[in-house]
């Protein structure tokens, strides 16, 4: 949380998209002011719980999944290729493999 305004100012985007560790009012004043649409549900402490796209929450916890899976292979989470071609290559490599796991055996 602390990072998060200097991590969202150098990119351009429509929404940010974020768990409950990211609702914060500073955080959503400066992204209100920006004029871009807040994901990030309610704590459970909010007397007024704020509003939210639960379908592109939802979408998030797939992309969660999936970095999730990537980092079971090693080679991705400890980044042991020194070259980034080389690890973007792997990246490529086992995100098809995770594909092709997923997507044939339900045929």
């Amino acid at each position: 949380m602390t990072q998060a305004e200097s991590l969202l100012t150098p990119i351009d985007y429509d929404a940010v998209i974020a768990d409950k560790g990211y609702d914060a009012d500073p955080l959503r004043e400066l992204l209100a002011a920006q004029q871009v649409e807040v994901v990030i549900p309610s704590r459970s402490y909010r007397r007024q719980p704020r509003d939210y796209d639960r379908i592109r929450y939802r979408e998030r916890n797939i992309v969660e999944r999936f970095i999730n899976k990537l980092k079971w292979c090693r080679r991705i989470s400890t980044r042991y290729d020194k070259l980034a071609r080389r690890y973007i290559a792997f990246l490529h490599f086992a995100s098809t493999l995770i594909w092709l796991k997923r997507n044939v055996n339900e045929t």
